[in-house]
């Protein structure tokens, strides 16, 4: 099982972008799919997670702006990014959490990162 990450790009301030992260392989459920970024010299921050009913979850500085959502039917989770600032500016990678395959569980699983740049 592995998770793909893609639609990273460059945009200018006030602009778009739309990520997506699918999960591979045989897959009975996921628990928890979320979007982290890590901006150059700071930590790995949570930006948004959403659960198999969809209930969402935000931190502040991205709410109004970002929307995650979930297809539970193909395992793929998306992060649409509007009004995006230059301090948006980060690797952003997707997450999943409590992985149910015919083999096993995965407690967790991450995806490659997507680099996205805001330019001012």
């Amino acid at each position: 099982v592995q998770l793909q990450a893609s639609g990273g790009g460059s945009v200018q301030a006030g602009g778009s972008l739309r990520l997506s992260c699918s999960a591979s392989g045989s897959i009975f459920s996921i628990r928890l799919m979320g979007w982290y970024r890590q901006a150059p010299g700071r930590e790995r921050e949570l930006v948004a997670t959403i659960n198999r009913r969809g209930t969402t979850d935000y931190i502040g500085s991205v709410k109004g702006r970002f929307a995650i959502s979930r297809n539970n039917d193909n395992n793929t989770v998306f992060l649409q990014m509007n009004s995006l600032k230059p301090e948006d500016t980060a690797v952003y990678y997707c997450n999943a959490e409590h992985i149910a395959t015919p083999d096993r569980m995965y407690p967790e699983l991450w995806g490659q990162g997507t680099l996205v740049t805001v330019s001012s």
